[in-house]
């Protein structure tokens, strides 16, 4: 039997899959290569808590595999060998210990799968590159799926996954409860009850990487508590997340997953994205345990509480990563609306007199979360109102999250929150006025401004943005099908009435400081 090539294999942040068929192959002259490096937290300014806990998965995955004996190069922030790029540190190690063989994973992002092709190519040993074993799908399925459609209507690639995995499913042919999608169960706002669980934390000190963060001089955003750091980040944290995610918030996920509420950061949101997006759970595990728990318990759980989370992994999470791999590069140029405006400064500061945006972003810079109607229908719909270039808002929506990677990202901001794609994600831009957010919140009950009033110098700012937009947008939305309402009530308006509506909205976002 031929020697094992010796072989390096490389580890990416976001790879951090325990269960990957590598680590059954036969371990020898195999080696594990880990890189904390400025190539990654500088490419757009992170939140401290995503450098935290991206860089403390990578260590504890390390520890994982060095305590079973694999043998691993791993970089710190500031180790002295580190060059802070990857292609110099893989020339660097390939050539000081005699590699004949280099292999990595599919990433996820476009720059680092071209930047790896690019290495490859310039690489004199042999070369091969491996799924990450992470989704349901491959990166072409869903092209494939929708070859020669005209739209890309995630609906129907959903029940697709559902028939072929049969999940919630009946038969072959019929979905579970007797309907696909149980979206219009899942509008409640919440009012205090039921009552919400703690989430489950982890209180861990991260002083110790915090500190080495700041001696390499990486420039972060947000807040951190260096003694009490709260993100999963093993998959021990990440699996003990999900089960507590099952025995306590499963019950009502569904009910008020679209609910927003001054006094919960949380509702019954799950806080598995950040797990899943670096692969220290999988969606199927997610997925499995979800549907375990829920057979357990029917007696107790609607269908419609698990059909809302499942739609987010199984359907949207595998969508939007489909389209990313469609759609890129190109897609991150896009800017249909032709937006060219600057995010407001209040986007980092939360300084704001605005209720809804000062609690949305407040919970962003302190906690490096937002669910999705907080980033959809609040601060993204703030952005998209005030015509901001979605360059930026992609930039402040990449590095504040924590679960924030392009291939995630990109798609849900430039896509369905700033329909910068002209509807390629989006059937129709996903704003509003003051009216929506009071119905899922009660942000607007100790506002500054009056959700009421639609100009005048106390009026909520959605407002007038609301119909300015609609008003400046015209020719870009007037043929959407979906907006032909709105368009019809636009029309309506007096000219007296609309001449007001620009004044207030032209000031708003002329001067975003003032409010």
């Amino acid at each position: 039997m031929a020697e094992k090539l010796k072989t390096l294999r490389l580890i990416l942040g976001d790879q951090l899959n325990h269960q990957h068929s590598w680590y059954n192959d036969d371990q020898e002259n195999i080696t594990y290569v880990f890189m904390e490096m400025r190539q990654e937290t500088d490419y757009v300014t992170h939140h401290i808590q995503k450098v935290i806990g991206f860089f403390s998965a990578m260590r504890n995955f390390a520890k994982y595999l060095k305590e079973r004996d694999h043998e691993v190069i791993y970089f710190k922030i500031n180790d002295p060998k580190n060059e802070q790029d990857l292609a110099k540190n893989l020339e660097k190690i390939i050539s000081a210990n005699d590699f004949k063989k280099f292999e990595y994973q599919l990433p996820d992002e476009y720059r680092l799968d071209e930047q790896l092709k690019e290495i490859c190519n310039n690489l004199s040993i042999e070369t091969e590159v491996f799924d990450t074993e992470h989704f349901f799908t491959k990166r072409e399925d869903l092209r494939n799926f929708f070859e020669g459609k005209k739209q890309l209507i995630m609906e129907y690639f959903y029940r697709d996954m559902r028939k072929k995995h049969g999940i919630l499913m009946t038969n072959a042919k019929d979905p579970e409860g007797g309907k696909w999608n149980f979206d219009k169960s899942n509008r409640k706002k919440w009012k205090g009850e039921p009552e919400i669980p703690h989430a489950r934390g982890f209180r861990k000190d991260v002083s110790e990487l915090y500190s080495e963060i700041k001696k390499a001089g990486i420039k972060t955003i947000g807040l951190v508590n260096e003694k009490s750091f709260n993100w999963p980040t093993s998959r021990e944290d990440s699996l003990s997340v999900l089960n507590y995610f099952c025995k306590n918030f499963l019950v009502h996920f569904g009910d008020f997953q679209d609910a927003l509420h001054t006094d919960q950061e949380n509702l019954f949101h799950s806080r598995l994205s950040f797990s899943l997006n670096t692969k220290m759970i999988s969606p199927g595990e997610v997925v499995n345990s979800i549907l375990d728990y829920y057979y357990d318990h029917k007696d107790e759980i609607e269908i419609s509480q698990v059909e809302g989370f499942i739609r987010q992994i199984l359907g949207w999470r595998e969508y939007m990563r489909g389209i990313y791999w469609k759609e890129m590069p190109g897609y991150k140029r896009l800017n249909k609306l032709r937006n060219q405006k600057q995010l407001p400064e209040f986007y980092w500061t939360a300084d704001t007199k605005m209720n809804c945006m000062h609690h949305a972003i407040n919970n962003s810079l302190e906690n490096t979360y937002a669910h999705h109607i907080q980033r959809l229908m609040i601060t993204g719909n703030y952005a998209l109102l005030t015509q901001v270039h979605p360059d930026e808002v992609d930039k402040w929506y990449l590095g504040i999250y924590m679960d924030a990677i392009e291939w995630v990202e990109i798609t849900n901001t430039r896509g369905m929150s700033q329909f910068a794609d002209g509807g390629l994600v989006a059937t129709k831009p996903y704003v509003s006025s003051g009216s929506y957010i009071n119905k899922m919140s009660n942000y607007c009950q100790n506002c500054h401004y009056k959700v009421s009033k639609k100009t005048g110098d106390n009026s909520c700012p959605f407002n007038s943005l609301y119909w300015n937009f609609l008003d400046s947008k015209r020719e870009e939305l007037q043929g959407n099908q979906r907006m032909k309402m709105m368009f019809s009530l636009l029309d309506k308006k007096d000219s007296g009435e609309m001449e007001k509506i620009r004044e207030r909205a032209k000031r708003i976002i002329d001067q975003p400081s003032d409010f």
